[in-house]
């Protein structure tokens, strides 16, 4: 039976050459080392030999960036860190564009996050985070193009300040909490002295609203049940008897 070992022969090519390919992936096809397209998802033949393949996956990579050494406009340091989310958009360019796409995302973005936060103050990188983590993006997305990858999200995780910033800060924030409080104090005491002004002008009509004022203050005194009692006497009236008396 000549024919069997021919049938064999070709049943173990077919069973090499058969690749499946899943729904998220694609794959970059080489012919004798030369690009001959794209393939995928599904069921693909590659000739043992003369074919190659590279599988491509399409899905959303989370990339955790390490903490990174930045020093800011106003030269204080800083270890930040950050995560981008980015996926390819175009097998081909990943696979012949760049040598590896993965690790050279990783590096653009570790340099990419040092050279932006370098020309910020420490001030807006604390409070500008969405301003930032816009421009990062921004900035890598146009970096990461020609090898087709998409960058769609980056964020910037931590901030971690030396000690003596965070006492620093701390002093700054408990100083201006103390500014706000001595500004309520005495906007508080001018509106009081104000209304007592206008009471005090009413009062001078009618001398009986004094009289009524002190005794209305000693019931609230005597409902305190304190053992002494203080009765405030006018001026007028003292004044009247030093005139008698000289």
């Amino acid at each position: 039976m000549p024919f069997l070992p021919i049938l064999l022969l070709v049943l173990g090519v077919v069973y090499v050459s058969i690749n499946i390919l899943r729904e998220y992936e694609r794959g970059v096809i080489f012919t004798l080392g030369r690009y001959s397209g794209m393939k995928g998802p599904g069921l693909i033949l590659v000739l043992p030999g003369i074919q190659q393949i590279m599988r491509v996956s399409l899905r959303t990579v989370v990339l955790d960036v390490p903490p990174q050494d930045v020093i800011t406009r106003d030269n204080v340091s800083l270890k930040v860190n950050a995560v981008v989310y980015y996926r390819v958009i175009d097998p081909s360019k990943a696979i012949l564009q760049v040598e590896n796409y993965l690790y050279a995302t990783s590096q653009l973005s570790q340099t990419t996050l040092r050279s932006v936060l370098g020309k910020m103050d420490l001030d807006d990188l604390l409070g500008n985070r969405d301003k930032i983590n816009a421009e990062l993006q921004q900035i890598l997305d146009l970096h990461a193009e020609p090898w087709g990858v998409k960058v769609t999200n980056v964020e910037v995780k931590n901030v971690d300040l030396p000690a003596e910033m965070q006492r620093a800060m701390a002093k700054q924030a408990e100083a201006e909490r103390e500014r706000r409080a001595k500004i309520i104090h005495a906007e508080g005491e001018l509106q009081a002295s104000v209304k007592l002004g206008e009471a005090a002008a009413i009062m001078s009509k009618d001398p009986a609203a004094i009289q009524l004022r002190y005794l209305q203050t000693l019931t609230e005194i005597a409902a305190d049940k304190n053992s002494t009692t203080l009765f405030p006497v006018p001026i007028d009236f003292l004044s009247s008897f030093m005139k008698n008396r000289g």
